[in-house]
């Protein structure tokens, strides 16, 4: 533990230099501007932000991105309050009672508590991360092959099956991701997969391409087809602040929040929507004015927003740690740490260790700069939501195609990005969940090795797969999720109505 304090130390003075501070600075300016804008969820902007961090060395750019991961998130209660447009499903429940407040004229105080309760949660939550990391790390690094595949499967079962809502449209979307994963040259038999003999392909699809095409294009088109004539109407903001009463009821949600939604955060089957639910109604059964949600209650805010930035936080313990995403902001996280040629997972700590603990310690700081930037910037924010529709879409167009060119300087990529721009915006109109398709993309091939590794291992015998007591409980969980609905059917309606009470 003091080893590991000492590292933090050495990371938070890596960060407070003067380079690496205006990084920071302009990774959360840039994440909450972009965060801010309609329809833009956290893991969009990451993706489309991701670009920004070409050409500096891979502890500046991870500065800079830890930055845009929070500032993203900061950035999309504004919408949801002020707009009532959530920008991923995680924001609905601050939406709720958000802009309830503010067209009662309580936009600043809405704000106010969302910030704070993002603050908390994020120093709270990234505090649990520095502890749990390596408690993680020191339990996975004696991982074999197979029970490391058996967590990957876990990781496609759980984000296929459990998040969405249909377990059919699941599967699909994470079919469509391990197929796009397959394509490039077999790493063993060096045979070329899926490639249509276009040389281009030789060396697959980069998942930054992948990743700003399919959200940030296919959002786009999605919006573009459903875009109103009419303008959005924008409420006006104050300076945000609390009175004694708004604090009052504000800090216990604050804290009940938190500790509902870090946990939630680092279950491979977790995520930041059941833990802000469960926040609301915590908050609803427990207050003393239960009568004002649903008209605009502050508790209705701060709880569920501390407990979408505490989930957040959450996520980034399986990422550093096995290098599985249980979200999609941490899918394109993993992403980047694929761009400069590392690979999250129970070695990382070991091998990038300076690399690891600054982003951690810079989490941190960008958090008080988003504080900081927050409070007093709010009007300036809200100015940013009257952007016309076609000319902000049509910037993030032209970014996201600068972005998917600079990865590679070719312009089939552009190709690329249009392709799967298409394909994001199909998956949207049949009801297909991204989050799996980003999965399936970036895990498949990992999976695929450690499969490859175990059959090795145990020379091509297929009980290879099955490692030790952790794969086979990993295994049965996995079909206990498959199986879970048929078993709803066959119980008793009693024993059913008592699991729902429970």
């Amino acid at each position: 533990m003091i080893d590991d304090l000492t590292q933090l130390l050495d990371g938070l003075a890596a960060v407070l230099t003067p380079m690496n501070l205006l990084l920071a600075l302009i990774g959360v300016t840039v994440g909450t501007a972009v965060g801010v804008l309609p329809g833009i969820g956290s893991a969009m902007t990451v993706a489309l932000l991701l670009p920004l961090t070409y050409g500096l060395e891979p502890v500046q750019a991870f500065i800079m991105f830890a930055g845009i991961f929070y500032g993203g998130m900061y950035g999309g209660s504004t919408t949801s309050i002020l707009l009532n447009t959530p920008g991923e499903s995680s924001s609905v429940v601050t939406a709720i009672e958000g802009n309830k407040m503010a067209r009662a004229g309580r936009a600043a105080q809405a704000l106010a508590t969302a910030a704070i309760g993002s603050f908390v949660a994020g120093l709270i939550g990234t505090t649990l991360l520095v502890l749990i990391t390596p408690l993680m790390v020191a339990f996975a690094i004696d991982l074999g092959a197979p029970d490391y595949l058996a967590i990957m499967v876990l990781g496609f079962i759980a984000v296929s099956a459990v998040l969405g809502p249909s377990r059919v449209r699941g599967f699909a979307a994470l079919l469509l991701g391990l197929v796009i994963g397959l394509i490039g040259i077999d790493k063993v038999t060096g045979q070329q997969r899926l490639t249509l003999d276009l040389p281009q392909l030789a060396d697959g699809i980069d998942v930054i391409v992948v990743a700003v095409g399919i959200f940030a294009v296919g959002e786009t088109l999605w919006v573009a087809a459903h875009l109103r004539r009419r303008s959005t109407e924008v409420i006006p903001v104050g300076q945000p602040w609390l009175g004694r009463e708004d604090w009052r009821r504000s800090w216990k949600p604050w804290l009940r929040g938190t500790a509902l939604g870090f946990p939630f955060g680092v279950m491979p089957a977790g995520g930041a929507e059941i833990p802000t639910f469960l926040s609301y109604t915590l908050e609803k059964k427990l207050s003393r004015r239960p009568e004002e949600f649903g008209k605009g209650a502050i508790e209705g805010v701060a709880g569920p927003e501390a407990a979408n930035n505490a989930s957040a936080a959450g996520t980034l313990v399986p990422m550093l740690a096995l290098g599985l995403p249980t979200n999609a902001t941490a899918a394109v996280m993993l992403a980047a740490f694929q761009t400069y040629g590392i690979q999250p997972g129970p070695l990382l700590l070991e091998r990038e260790s300076a690399l690891v603990w600054t982003l951690i310690a810079s989490l941190f700081v960008g958090n008080l700069m988003l504080l900081v930037l927050n409070l007093p910037l709010a009007p300036v924010w809200a100015k940013l939501l009257r952007i016309p529709r076609p000319y902000l879409y049509a910037g993030i167009v032209f970014f996201a195609s600068m972005g998917a060119y600079a990865v590679n300087a070719q312009p089939f990529d552009l190709f690329l990005l249009l392709t799967l721009g298409l394909l994001g915006f199909a998956m949207r109109r049949f009801g297909l969940p991204v989050l799996p398709l980003i999965v399936g993309v970036i895990l498949g091939p990992i999976a695929e090795r450690q499969a490859r590794m175990a059959l090795q291992l145990s020379g091509g015998e297929l009980s290879g797969l099955l490692g030790g007591a952790l794969s086979y409980l990993i295994y049965a969980v996995v079909v206990l999720i498959l199986v879970w609905p048929l078993l709803r059917r066959v119980l008793p309606r009693g024993a059913r109505s008592e699991h729902t009470v429970g």
